[in-house]
């Protein structure tokens, strides 16, 4: 039997505290990202300007990950997305369009008491590194 292949995944593009967690993981052929807040990674602040900003820095953020582990948005199978407020849902809905185009990733989307830094979404990913051949049409 093989070992099982872990890579730790690190790019000064995108945030991180790298004492604490890893921007993503990838264990063979899987990549677990991280959940990003909307935070500026030269700053490491909050972009300002509430949740629909803050979800495109944090789809950004995931994109500079996805990068480094040599995917794209088109790799990624599963989603989560939680909010300090579920009436941004549809807010936040707009933004994640902008990214995911089409055959959409499998999603799950959560209100919480309180996200870290006073972030009001956070979203983290899990995609598949290599080509993906679709066996269905997407919608």
């Amino acid at each position: 039997m093989s070992d099982t292949l872990r890579r730790v995944i690190y790019t000064p593009t995108a945030p991180v505290r790298r004492d604490v967690y890893s921007q993503a993981v990838v264990v063979d052929k899987t990549v677990y990202v991280s959940g990003q807040l909307g935070m500026d990674p030269v700053s490491g602040q909050l972009v300002p300007g509430g949740v629909k900003p803050e979800a495109k820095q944090a789809l950004v953020n995931m994109g500079e990950i996805l990068k480094a582990a040599g995917c794209d948005y088109s790799n990624v199978v599963k989603t989560t997305v939680l909010l300090a407020d579920i009436n941004d849902f549809n807010d936040v809905n707009e933004v994640y369009k902008q990214f995911f185009k089409t055959c959409y990733p499998a999603r799950a989307a959560y209100q919480v008491v309180a996200l870290p830094r006073g972030g009001r979404v956070e979203i983290e990913a899990v995609a598949v590194h290599g080509p993906i051949n679709e066996v269905s049409s997407c919608l």
